[in-house]
């Protein structure tokens, strides 16, 4: 069965879809069967993943509301080897028409439940807001990972998803999980980053991945090209650190599985 992964933050700009596409296309690589979900109704995962949004015959906003299967929707891009779930500007309608839905909170779940068998990862890029769309994320996810820049105001939205993560937990999803915190963009010339670097490490310890993501121009320039970086430029810094963070999450879970047999 799959393991399922929410890239959450509600805070924009902080490289949250930049890791969802990087961080499926360097699983991939390690030849793990991938599926990216694209959540946000910006559809930036989409195009990243080299999809046209505005061309899609069926997304997750169908699927989401019943009117189109996963297999008429999921999408196999040329250049990520993932498979996709793309989205489009259609999904902000369904925030307001899932308000009147039965079990809304749980729609994302039950569609990931009838394919997790197919893959080994499901990442799902989450909207920059703390909505119904991220409210199904987290139910449907066995961990979430938060990407987050050290700078001023990153920990009090940290904050605010902690508290949302706590409330999933208590109502839908009590197995819900900080899967790790990954630090994007990370400059360590700068005071603040080495600040706010040592508040987290100080607060969530080992939750805090080990790999940091540099700031990159390979790697800010890649979506424009349709590609994750490690299409674009393998040997660029970006595609490095990305590597690095599914060997590092791989790491992890297979001392969790040997801890949970012994």
């Amino acid at each position: 069965m799959g393991k399922v992964l929410a890239i959450a933050n509600q805070k924009g700009g902080v490289g949250k879809t930049t890791t969802s596409v990087n961080l499926a296309a360097s699983l991939k690589f390690t030849r793990k069967n991938v599926l990216l979900i694209d959540l946000d109704p910006q559809g930036n995962a989409t195009m990243g993943s080299g999809i046209d949004k505005s061309g899609l015959d069926n997304s997750i906003y169908e699927v989401l509301m019943l009117q189109s299967s996963f297999d008429e929707a999921v999408l196999s891009p040329e250049d990520s080897g993932y498979d996709l779930l793309p989205a489009n500007g259609d999904l902000v309608a369904a925030e307001i028409e899932l308000i009147g839905e039965d079990n809304r909170e749980l729609r994302l779940r039950q569609i990931i439940d009838a394919v997790r068998h197919r893959y080994d990862y499901i990442v799902i890029d989450c909207p920059p807001s703390l909505n119904m769309l991220t409210v199904n994320a987290l139910v449907a996810a066995d961990g979430v990972v938060i990407p987050m820049q050290c700078e001023y105001y990153a920990l009090e939205g940290l904050s605010a998803l902690m508290d949302t993560i706590n409330a999933i937990r208590d109502s839908f999803n009590p197995e819900l999980k900080i899967e790790g915190i990954l630090r994007t963009m990370y400059d360590p010339r700068n005071k603040l980053t080495s600040e706010v670097n040592g508040q987290l490490i100080s607060y969530f310890g080992d939750a805090v991945y080990r790999t940091v993501v540099p700031r990159n121009i390979r790697l800010a320039e890649a979506p424009s090209y349709g590609k994750p970086v490690l299409q674009y430029d393998k040997q660029s810094r970006g595609a490095i650190a990305y590597l690095a963070l599914a060997g590092e999450l791989l790491r992890r879970n297979d001392e969790a599985a040997a801890r949970a047999i012994g």
